[in-house]
């Protein structure tokens, strides 16, 4: 059952509204725009470009399995902040994965594709290739008579 949300994003949200926490705020959040992803057609093909801030490009995989393109990417983070005696003041951590899937065509292979990490954007080309068309054999039964 889904139910209104009260609180906004987070249940503390209001009660970290108070000027004295300001900046104390949890902000271990995961990021607004990740995995946004344009595809373009081009002329010999298709280029995806999927934004991917924070990410590096070693917690990002590709696979290309059934005709279905699969990118997932995962982060940690830890943001620890403490105070002139070593105490913690403030201890956040984020940790997640997510993916998204393209259905590519079961004729593209592996070695078809092209991909490139370059500033936070995955850029992934993609060449269009024809899917051959299914030859139809006629089998005919032999009548005896």
């Amino acid at each position: 059952m889904l139910m209104p949300s009260l609180f906004g994003e987070n249940l503390l949200d209001d009660f970290f509204d108070v000027p004295a926490f300001r900046g104390f705020a949890p902000s271990a959040k995961a990021p607004q725009n990740i995995m946004h992803t344009d595809v373009k057609e081009k002329e010999s093909g298709f280029e995806i470009a999927m934004n991917l801030p924070g990410i590096k490009k070693e917690n990002v995989q590709a696979e290309l399995k059934d005709g279905y393109l699969t990118v997932t990417a995962s982060t940690n983070t830890a943001n620890d902040t403490k105070d002139e005696e070593g105490r913690y003041i403030r201890r956040e951590r984020y940790s997640g994965s997510c993916s998204r899937s393209f259905y590519v065509g079961e004729q593209v292979t592996q070695e078809d594709i092209k991909a490139r990490f370059e500033d936070g954007v995955l850029k992934i080309d993609i060449p269009k290739i024809e899917a051959k068309p299914i030859e139809e054999k006629k089998s005919y039964i032999a009548i005896e008579g």
